[in-house]
């Protein structure tokens, strides 16, 4: 008779893609928002117009072959400037979110690996921001430091930096609670009171057993911070209060076309499906990845 074959288990790595892959709705949103990024990666290589050629002859027109998603009240041709405002959308967005996460694990980490006085005074931190209205907040941060960081790195460059680390600065409280409360689980298991036991510092504990273990929540929370951080830049940028108007990031463009809905509707749909897309595909891969990263599924 034949050996039975021994079936090797497979590895976390491939079990994790395993349960991604049977979420549909993740794997799919995971291709659009691929798609989407190469688009604005890429795009500029494939459609040369440039965002600043204006074209009164052509001013208000929809779709056609010449302008594929139409011009605005300028003739500037709205393809190439979603294109350009997509990678400066997009980069705040996930700016902000690896701001968001590392303050947020930061603080987590250490709140969770105290046990007397500095855990209370970082939640009491923790709380403290998390009651503060933020629209209002950013309008007062922009309005003070505006100017100042404008001056230090250029138009573009001092809002990109102002809006990232304030969008940034705002979100990491969420992180930080969910980081602190899987530190408070992890630090009294078996493995960790064994690393312990071997000496094992507590920056070694944290590094190499704790942290590793409560990634997976993390890295779940953080795809909903993207998806925050794109809303609210296209929330300042539709008040005006973002990016100048000559740099068309997608709420800026959403903020230019409300005045001509009625005439050029398409103007607006544009922008805002982008963002209504990306911020969706973004969610439904947060759902496909906290499944994936639940270690009770099994397969």
């Amino acid at each position: 008779m034949a050996p039975a074959r021994v079936r090797v288990p497979a590895s976390p790595m491939r079990q994790t893609w395993r349960r991604f892959a049977r979420h549909r709705l993740a794997v799919a949103s995971a291709c659009l928002l691929a798609i989407l990024m190469l688009g604005v990666i890429l795009g500029p290589l494939l459609w040369r117009v440039r965002i600043d050629d204006i074209d009164f002859a052509a001013t208000l027109q929809g779709p056609s072959a010449a302008h594929p998603f139409g011009t605005d009240d300028l003739g500037q041709d709205l393809l190439a400037r979603m294109i350009y405002g997509g990678r400066i959308s997009l980069a705040v967005g996930f700016a902000a979110m690896l701001v968001a996460t590392l303050v947020g694990i930061v603080v987590g980490s250490v709140a969770g690996m105290s046990r007397r006085l500095v855990d209370p005074a970082l939640m009491w931190v923790t709380d403290l921001f998390l009651s503060l209205p933020q629209l209002p907040l950013l309008l007062l941060i922009i309005y003070l430091f505006r100017d100042r960081l404008k001056a230090l790195f250029g138009v573009e460059g001092g809002i990109f930096v102002m809006i990232v680390a304030v969008i940034g600065g705002l979100r990491w409280m969420p992180v930080a609670r969910l980081v602190r409360a899987q530190f408070l689980s992890l630090r009294e298991k078996e493995f960790v009171e064994a690393a312990r036991a071997l000496g094992a510092s507590r920056w070694e504990q944290v590094v190499g057993h704790i942290l590793p273990n409560a990634l997976g929540p993390v890295i779940v929370a953080s795809t909903i911070e993207v998806s925050a951080a794109i809303i609210a830049e296209s929330t300042l940028s539709f008040l005006g209060l973002g990016f100048p108007p000559d740099i068309p990031t997608w709420g800026r463009i959403l903020f230019d076309a409300k005045d001509h809905l009625d005439v050029a509707p398409h103007w607006a749909l544009f922008a805002g499906a982008a963002i209504f897309l990306t911020v969706l595909s973004i969610n439904f891969i947060g759902d496909g990845l906290r499944d994936a990263l639940d270690p009770r599924r099994i397969g």
